[in-house]
């Protein structure tokens, strides 16, 4: 493997690819609509500054200064560390487990939109050629598309069933292409990141222009910027703005530190942790732009349909002339008809539906629902729908690659550091086999479930600890001092007053704050559930785990965070060991 970027432009660029992922195009959308729209912004800027911005130059520093992976790095700066660095790269470990499959739902809906008709625009005629499949007419075709055809996902998490093929295919050509991206080591990644990172921004322009264009685009403008202000009041407002910039920037993996480590020693990265903050930043709040605006569509487009089957039901209730009632007053009619033939009115009971557009803008959806099925719903209303969905689905599928690059560089980089992976004569491969054959499981039709199990424990809880002995080690072991002269020997001027006092005071106390409210929640909160699919009411099902898989969330909660504790450990019997050894030597040469 070739030790360092051709030019600092390509680190920024792998910096860049790596932070900005899924996670700007579909989380932060959501946080913003449950938390207010515009108002959300302004504990994200915040948090950006106290928490984000500091921990990232941290982190940069590190692997810049030690030039080596995680284990390495924190190894070097104390023998009792290394489980930090260990914990950093289990936790990568589970993430590249399963982030590849959401590269492999994105193939597959991307070979699904080569066809004259998008499979996920109407539902599928059912096995006597009557009508639809019942399934599809109870939910949507496009919630139908992605539980049924793509998971053909089970009824919960106990009921099991073989391997969707089609699924592990895409899932082995996600991990052949992240292999190829990577098996050159920084070299071949230095030039793939000139693609991943700058693709997904001419999709997301093009489709800002077409977002924009559309009917009732406005709709769901105004509804982001308009800042509910009732929303600061409580706390998840500014726990998840917190988590959000946290994840965001990919800290604590390991991955940033492993980068780092390929720069030239005196590389300026103080300005380049501020800039690829900020386009991370900005990037959510462009992607959610473009978002808003589908949503606006999609939301207008239900409203109107709603408005339209009332129009109809009145006209043929009521036996008026067509052109009598238009969508503009149908809401006059219906007050005008119940004063006039009250009888009759009431005769419509259930069947007469409120239309109401802020309701259809205030259901929020999540992670792969907005990515998968909200997206694809647009979609498939776009003329050339076909063009739409190529696009997107490239867009997700680089978006999800580069950050894959910078998961796997987090595990093979601390592994090549420990000699482990030296004595394989294939480490990329093995890497990449190994995820694939366990990922593998994520593909059944229960597997989904496990998917969710994953992105919501592997490494949320973990993360915020691994960080918060950073900046602990940093400050106070390693000693903000010595860190100072470290960064002036790289950069040639001293740590201004802004990072320090965020690194010493007010980012460990945030990140305690965090890591406190976490635990509390995870107790208050009782059972942990999920999202079950149920097909006889074609919907979600909240459903609790069952007692073998919170056992398992309790075990991808501690797996990670106990390195650091029994590392340390293991570090200190050694040394015991050793220097009792000598002391026996020693009383047995001076008695002989």
């Amino acid at each position: 493997m070739t030790h360092t970027w051709d030019n600092p432009m390509q680190f920024v660029l792998a910096c860049v690819s790596y932070a900005v992922g899924l996670g700007n195009v579909w989380r932060f959308p959501y946080l913003c609509q449950m938390h207010g729209g515009g108002g959300f912004l302004i504990p994200y800027m915040l948090m950006l500054v106290l928490l984000g911005v500091p921990l990232f130059y941290m982190e940069l520093a590190i692997g810049q200064k030690m030039r080596l992976g995680s284990i390495g790095a924190w190894r070097a700066i104390s023998p009792y560390l290394g489980g930090v660095g260990l914990a950093s790269v289990v936790t990568s470990m589970y993430l590249c487990l399963y982030y590849n499959v959401i590269n492999a739902w994105s193939f597959w809906y991307l070979f699904h939109s080569f066809q004259s008709v998008l499979p996920w625009a109407k539902c599928p005629v059912n096995s006597n050629k009557t009508g639809p499949v019942e399934e599809c007419e109870r939910a949507t075709p496009t919630q139908y598309f992605f539980y049924r055809e793509t998971l053909d996902i089970s009824g919960s998490i106990e009921e099991n069933g073989g391997i969707h093929m089609g699924q592990a295919l895409c899932l082995l050509l996600a991990w052949i292409i992240v292999y190829l991206f990577i098996v050159k080591g920084v070299k071949s990644t230095g030039k793939v990141v000139y693609f991943t990172a700058t693709f997904p921004y001419l999709v997301l322009i093009i489709y800002l222009i077409r977002g924009v264009t559309l009917h009732g685009a406005i709709n769901g403008v105004k509804y982001m910027f308009t800042p509910k202000m009732e929303q600061l009041a409580k706390p998840t407002t500014w726990i998840n703005a917190a988590t959000q910039i946290f994840f965001s920037l990919g800290l604590g993996f390991g991955s940033l530190i492993a980068f780092a480590s390929y720069n030239q020693y005196n590389n300026n990265f103080e300005k380049q942790a501020i800039v690829v903050s900020m386009v991370n930043s900005s990037t959510s709040i462009f992607a959610s732009i473009v978002t808003f605006s589908i949503y606006g569509f999609k939301a207008t487009f239900n409203y109107e349909s709603c408005l339209e089957r009332v129009r109809l039901l009145l006209l043929n209730t009521f036996d008026l002339a067509e052109d009598t009632i238009s969508l503009e007053n149908v809401n006059h009619w219906i007050a005008e008809l119940n004063r006039t033939h009250p009888e009759q009115f009431a005769s419509l009971g259930s069947r007469l539906e409120t239309c109401d557009l802020e309701a259809e803008l205030d259901t929020a959806v999540e992670g792969t629902g907005l990515a998968f099925i909200v997206y694809s719903e647009a979609i498939k209303n776009m003329p050339v729908s076909q063009l739409w969905s190529v696009l997107y689905f490239i867009m997700l599928l680089l978006l999800g690659m580069g950050s894959m690059l910078g998961n796997v560089i987090a595990v093979i980089t601390p592994l090549s550091d420990l000699k482990i992976i030296s004595v394989l004569s294939y480490p990329v491969g093995l890497v990449c086999l190994f995820c694939l054959l366990l990922g593998l499981g994520f593909t059944t039709r229960s597997g989904n479930y496990w998917f969710t199990m994953f992105n919501d424990y592997g490494a949320t809880f973990s993360l915020l600890f691994i960080v918060l002995i950073e900046v602990i080690t940093v400050c106070y072991i390693y000693g903000i001092k010595r860190f100072e002269k470290d960064v002036e020997d790289m950069l040639g001027h001293r740590l201004n007053w802004y990072w320090k006092i965020m690194l010493a005071g007010v980012s460990p106390m945030l990140l305690i704050t965090l890591f406190i409210f976490y635990i509390v929640n995870y107790i208050q909160g009782g059972t942990p559930t999920y999202q079950a699919w149920n097909k006889e009411l074609g919907k979600s099902v909240v459903t609790e785990y069952p007692p073998y898989a919170q056992a398992f969330i309790g075990l991808l909660l501690a797996s990670s965070v106990c390195c650091i504790p029994l590392t340390a450990l293991y570090t200190y019997w050694k040394k015991r060991n050793l220097a009792s050894g000598k002391r026996e030597r020693t009383v047995s040469t001076v008695s002989a």
